[in-house]
């Protein structure tokens, strides 16, 4: 279904909104992961973790904070998407916001890892008989709980975007050079996760190829954002 009947003027209303929720979700994301947890946890050093941690304690929340409003905009993105693709095809694009419902679901929840770190080392918990170091040890199998928790989520985000992309395609109301670009992207999501839990000693070698899904989402966000939906 090439979704010819479809009101124009309200599919570029909500693809514009779902464009802007995009790139909350591209800045919250980058920046929790990038400028965040990159330069406080040490991987393979729990007390240099720990200590940046403790500096830099509301740094550390502000992460919880910025993945919690990406985790939002994701829950009302799979909305819109849904709305903007029924038309195409009803199953295939619940089935796309089914699946990035439950990597937002596994991430909020996994939110849980990364907070506990701070409990632990902020003693805002009982941690009596806990000398530090073991403390330390504890914050960063928790924090690393986290890091593999996001993998996990990105594997039910990487089918909605291999799912999206063919949506997108079959649209008639959107380049098909972007539908393209999100199954690149599902396709890297995917890789890269299963590499994680499977092949853990290659997992350095995938993280250039993720500038992959960079490129392709925020290319759709902002042609989102600029031409809306029904614009070749």
């Amino acid at each position: 279904m090439s979704g010819q009947n479809i009101n124009v003027g309200s599919l570029s209303s909500y693809a514009r909104v779902a464009g802007w929720l995009y790139l909350v979700i591209i800045v919250c994301g980058i920046g929790s992961e990038v400028f965040i947890r990159s330069s406080l946890i040490v991987e393979g050093d729990a007390m240099a973790t720990a200590s940046n941690i403790l500096a830099s304690d509301s740094l550390f929340r502000f992460g919880f904070v910025a993945d919690s409003i990406m985790l939002l905009s994701d829950v009302a993105i799979a909305v819109l998407f849904y709305v903007l693709f029924k038309p195409v095809s009803n199953t295939l694009a619940l089935m796309a916001a089914a699946f990035r419902l439950t990597q937002a679901s596994i991430l909020g929840f996994n939110l849980i890892n990364y907070y506990a770190a701070a409990l632990l080392l902020n003693g805002t918990v009982y941690v009596g008989g806990f000398e530090p170091a073991q403390l330390h040890a504890l914050a960063s199998l928790f924090l690393d709980l986290h890091s593999h928790g996001y993998d996990l989520g990105l594997v039910f985000f990487g089918l909605s975007n291999l799912i999206l992309g063919y949506l997108l395609i079959k649209s008639g109301y959107f380049p098909s050079w972007l539908g393209y670009g999100l199954i690149a992207a599902g396709v890297v999501y995917l890789a890269g996760s299963f590499v994680r839990f499977v092949l853990p000693d290659y997992s350095a070698v995938m993280e250039p190829v993720y500038l992959i899904p960079l490129i392709a989402e925020l290319a759709f966000a902002l042609y989102l954002v600029v031409k809306g939906a029904g614009s070749r």
